[in-house]
């Protein structure tokens, strides 16, 4: 089981302190080329059956090739 941590980052312009949440895994090794859900960067390589989730967005580079059809969509339910 993994947890998500959700903290707040911020960044101060001109003396104005803005904060905005930044999702922080417990290891902190979610790709950001699945944003929305947490998959590690490799390695190990994983392929779909090795992951619990479906039908996810993913961003160019791919680095587990997950949306073989290059739709933006990984591991599609068929």
């Amino acid at each position: 089981m993994r947890f998500v941590l959700i903290a707040l980052g911020g960044i101060a312009v001109l003396g104005v302190q803005f904060s905005f949440p930044v999702a922080l895994s417990a290891d902190n090794a979610c790709d950001p080329a699945y944003p929305g859900v947490c998959i590690p960067s490799p390695p190990p390589d994983l392929d779909c059956p090795d992951i619990e989730y479906r039908n996810f967005t993913v961003l160019d580079p791919d680095p587990h090739n997950f949306d073989g059809d290059g739709d933006g969509i990984g591991c599609e339910s068929r």
